[in-house]
């Protein structure tokens, strides 16, 4: 063999490298041939919404990244305490109609009934007991008869 015929490292590497640069741009070429999003072509494509609410779609899509990318512990914290309202509301709901029943009916017992002889925890408590499905109230007697 001669030497002429022996190929060069590096001429195989260059040669190498230059194929590399023309397939970049046959790989750019496909990236933007690359399908769209479904979103995109439901909404843009077969109904035919206006382009420029693509772009402020994509802007916006771009800043929340970003923000998530900067602001993640404020962000985690404000998820955190709209989590523990969310799980804490029905208690307080369900508190507060428990309270507002129990006003009614004690308002309902002093008007409407007999409580002489009767303490303010006796009328709590039948309160109470109405509140939940108790039929005590109905036993003492009216103030008409």
């Amino acid at each position: 063999m001669n030497s002429k015929e022996r190929s060069n490292p590096k001429e195989a590497r260059n040669q190498n490298h230059e194929d590399m640069k023309m397939n970049t741009s046959e790989n750019s070429k496909k990236k933007k041939d690359k399908d769209l999003p479904w979103w995109v072509e439901l909404l843009f494509i077969q109904i035919g919404l206006p382009d420029k609410l693509l772009i402020k779609i994509l802007k916006t899509n771009k800043k929340i990244k970003e923000l998530i990318k900067s602001d993640k512990k404020a962000l985690i914290t404000v998820l955190f305490v709209f989590a523990t309202l969310s799980y804490f509301y029905p208690v307080v709901k369900h508190a507060k109609n428990k309270l507002d029943c129990e006003a009614i009916a004690k308002n309902y017992i002093i008007k409407n009934k007999n409580i002489i002889g009767i303490n303010t925890r006796e009328i709590k408590m039948l309160s109470i007991n109405f509140c939940y499905g108790g039929e005590e109230i109905y036993e003492i007697e009216n103030l008409k008869n």
